[in-house]
């Protein structure tokens, strides 16, 4: 399976897609739309909207998606079993205004 995900460096919703990949030990790219103005305009090209996170999966792109989503997506295609396994962050959660100030020195807008 070859997935891209298109991530915020500290983002709730990013790290929900990180979490739900760790759950399941799936290989993929972590590209960052914030500080990679190609991964950005990439992600907008073939998701057809600028909302983040977007999760392009064997060629399948899930647009402005919560690791919730990404997971029933993987599960009610047969991409992966169910496991067991909890997760360390939440899974369908925004920023915390925590987050946001991370992110705010450091943000680069391409628009």
């Amino acid at each position: 399976m070859k997935i891209k995900a298109y991530l915020k460096p500290h983002c709730g919703w990013s790290n929900g897609v990180r979490a739900i990949m760790r759950k399941y030990d799936l290989s993929y790219e972590d590209l960052d739309i914030i500080n990679n103005r190609a991964y950005y305009a990439e992600m907008v090209q073939k998701s057809g909207q600028p909302l983040s996170p977007c999760v392009e999966i064997d060629g399948v792109m899930l647009a402005d998606i919560s690791g919730e989503e990404v997971e029933n997506y993987l599960l009610s295609n047969q991409l992966v079993s169910p496991t067991g396994r909890s997760v360390d962050t939440a899974t369908n959660s925004g920023c915390s205004d925590e987050e946001h100030a991370k992110m705010a020195p450091k943000t680069i807008r391409f628009f």
